[in-house]
């Protein structure tokens, strides 16, 4: 009921982002239940079973388009003040699964309906039995297999934001040992032990307060120095008070850089290499089929898909550094310092959309030759893995937005106009768009040069 009442109270563009996820749960939930009945109708068990492989495709597209709308989820998120109330980070995440899961569950419900509705099984509807060629119209639908194959985008994506979402153990840096529980449950970093009932004397905490805390008692927070890079600027302040200002600060309590390069870079080129090869390897020998009729064809599409995602955040990280290279401006500098930072986040998405247009120009490069799934169902599956890919995209960038939102507000504060922001946006967008595009096109001629000889 707890996600049913937050689905309903979420703002307008949470609620589309959610539709959308409904929509692609219906599009893959069609096409699921379109290879049951393409089994039904066909004596040939090989096709169908190629069939319902090509459907995972458009599964892994729409769980982590799920996903990712999971994670940018406000009504989930972890706020001060919700664990007194019983919603700490454990329900939260159980919260974010269900209304997940309910979302995918509205959509396999209406490909079922839109299903049974072309087959021609609700009668009275306005083009009822339109698509009476692959539905196996006239024979029995067994509804376990169909509610099986319904069941496996709800579950895959409620568990895969589970995982995503799940509550994380703090980084091993973190100094656990320091905290030491003290009178009434209160915790402090600091080994300063005091004597039985100081507490309760007269002035001691007043005094405390009023005075400052002392060099032994004044450990600084580890959690204020993690908080973003605005933290970051304020320590480089005051460490310029003396040398002993920053003497008892601990490693630990200093942020993590966050503009080290990703380490999938050498791997992502390596998977990329390996799956052209597997290509090339796939025209001298397979003789000229499309990749489904190919499994050295379609094993090197899925692994140059693998690399271009595996390469994409350091790509990303790649396009923040040459910004900020041949004696930049503030203007670069900012682009190119968030760019770096927010790689990870933003560079996976586009290489998985690299690597999905890279595919579709391979396929639409062998477009003259006769294949078993040119029709209706092949452009609905394109059009759903593009779209969930794109929208996947623009949700990172969402999620980046809202994970710089105080670096944002601590630069307007210190006079940094609005337009500067928007161009320093223009310019990442700019950046990535000339480093990714080449790169695709480069990419998918490469993979499709091997397959149309």
């Amino acid at each position: 009921m707890l996600a049913l009442r937050l689905t309903r109270g979420a703002r307008p563009a949470v609620q589309l982002r959610r539709l959308l996820v409904v929509a692609a749960s219906a599009g893959t939930g069609f096409l699921l239940l379109s290879a049951l009945g393409h089994a039904l109708s066909h004596p040939d068990p090989s096709a169908s079973v190629l069939r319902l492989a090509w459907c995972a495709v458009p599964m892994a597209a729409t769980v982590h388009f799920a996903v990712a709308v999971a994670r940018t989820d406000p009504g989930t998120r972890p706020r001060p003040g919700l664990s007194a109330i019983g919603l700490g980070p454990v329900r939260l995440m159980a919260i974010s699964a269900a209304t997940t899961a309910l979302s995918c569950l509205l959509g396999s419900a209406l490909a079922l309906l839109v299903f049974l509705h072309l087959r021609g099984d609700l009668t009275g509807t306005p083009f009822d039995g339109a698509a009476t060629d692959f539905l196996a119209v006239g024979r029995p639908l067994p509804l376990p297999a169909a509610l099986t194959l319904l069941s496996l985008v709800p579950l895959s994506a409620s568990a895969a934001a589970a995982v995503v979402l799940r509550p994380r153990e703090p980084a091993a840096g973190t100094d656990r040992a320091g905290r030491a529980y003290r009178r009434f449950g209160a915790y402090r970093r600091t080994a300063v032990r005091e004597s039985f009932g100081a507490y309760g004397r007269f002035g001691k905490q007043l005094g405390a307060a009023a005075r400052g805390r002392r060099t032994a008692e004044a450990a600084p927070e580890p959690d204020g120095a993690a908080n973003g890079p605005d933290s970051a600027t304020d320590g480089s302040d005051s460490s310029a008070d003396g040398p002993d200002s920053s003497a008892g600060t601990p490693a630990d309590a200093r942020p993590a850089a966050p503009l080290t390069p990703p380490s999938g870079l050498p791997w992502g080129v390596t998977v990329l290499a390996v799956g052209l090869a597997a290509e090339a390897f796939a025209s001298r020998t397979g003789g000229g089929g499309a990749p489904g009729d190919q499994p050295s064809a379609l094993l090197g599409l899925v692994l140059t898909a693998v690399g271009l995602a595996l390469a994409g955040p350091g790509l990303a990280h790649l396009c923040g550094r040459l910004l900020q290279t041949a004696r930049p401006g503030a203007l670069r500098l900012l682009a190119g310092r968030v760019l770096m930072t927010e790689a990870t986040r933003i560079g996976r998405p586009l290489g998985v959309v690299c690597a999905v247009l890279s595919a579709a120009y391979v396929m639409a490069s062998l477009h003259d030759r006769e294949d078993a799934f040119d029709g209706p169902l092949a452009v609905l599956g394109v059009l759903l893995v593009a779209g969930c890919t794109t929208a996947t995209l623009l949700t990172a960038a969402v999620e980046a937005k809202q994970a710089r939102a105080e670096t944002t507000a601590a630069l307007r504060r210190l006079g940094a106009a609005t337009g500067t922001l928007r161009r320093a946006a223009v310019l990442r967008a700019g950046a990535l768009l000339a480093l990714f595009g080449p790169l695709t096109l480069v990419v998918a001629e490469l993979s499709a040069w091997p397959l149309s000889r």
